[in-house]
């Protein structure tokens, strides 16, 4: 019932270290770019950067006017790394302060060191052709600090799945819920990613009694991946687990269902 995807992480990461080139520019995550690129006139306020999530490179513009043309050399950046990174400001025209910023851990595992080097050194390059000066602090550091977290990150996130089953392929829809449902060939399933879910304990008493009531309704009975039907015992016993697991999340400084869970488990 409780699937941990930790081992579809080491999987992944284990297939890009197989089959990944060592050029620098080789995307290793398969990623499609978009075809047309808005164009912007000026950084814009993004979202909190977080210690060990992300890193950071304080740029320093030679005058506020420089903001304008800024876009110019980040897109460049942007094309390489796609959602991963931003070009964080203020909403003041006047300030030359910016903060370049790479995301360190996603679902994927932690940025390799030759990406993180090629992230610096293309922020480094756009600075010193704009006369900016950037300030970045000292990848080794970022990076084990990156891997400690992706390691508590990789134990937490975990998907639950109870089956109703004995009712027939027949449409079951629960509108407004933040757990999915998905038709099976005798019934649903129901599951509840736990990391990307606010108040997941909450959230999973209400997919039990969606459950519950579905199987009433329909005559079906609510089991585990092995048919077995599911008592109270085993229901509060994986509650308690999903508890756990949002205590250890917040711990990190990760709040489930946040908007920072939501970026590091993508």
């Amino acid at each position: 019932m409780v699937y941990n995807r930790f081992q579809e992480r080491s999987a992944r990461r284990q297939a890009q270290r197989t089959f990944a080139s060592s050029h620098a520019d080789v995307l290793l995550d398969g990623r499609r770019e978009p075809a047309a690129e808005p164009r912007r006139s000026a950084p814009q306020p993004g979202v909190a950067l977080a210690e060990k999530i992300d890193y950071v490179i304080d740029v320093e513009l030679p005058s506020p006017q420089a903001r304008a043309v800024i876009w110019e050399s980040w897109l460049a950046v942007e094309r390489r790394f796609s959602r991963r990174v931003q070009l964080a400001g203020t909403d003041q025209p006047t300030a030359r302060s910016l903060r370049a910023a790479l995301q360190l851990i996603s679902r994927e595992g932690v940025v390799s060191d030759a990406e993180l080097l090629e992230f610096r050194s293309m922020v480094e390059t756009m600075a010193a052709q704009l006369g900016a000066s950037a300030r970045a602090p000292e990848m080794r550091a970022a990076l084990d600090g990156a891997r400690e977290l992706d390691r508590t990150c990789a134990e937490a996130d975990i998907q639950v799945a109870l089956h109703v089953v004995g009712i027939g392929a027949g449409p079951a829809e629960f509108p407004d819920q933040p757990f999915q449902a998905t038709p099976r060939e005798d019934g649903v399933t129901l599951t509840l990613d736990v990391a990307r879910t606010a108040e997941p304990s909450r959230t999973y008493e209400a997919m039990v009694r969606a459950g519950r009531q579905l199987a009433q309704a329909r005559g079906g009975r609510l089991v585990d991946d092995q048919g077995h039907d599911l008592d109270e015992r085993a229901l509060a016993a994986i509650g308690r687990e999903l508890e756990s697991v949002r205590q250890s999340l917040a711990a990190c400084g990760i709040e489930a269902g946040s908007p920072l869970a939501l970026r590091v488990f993508s």
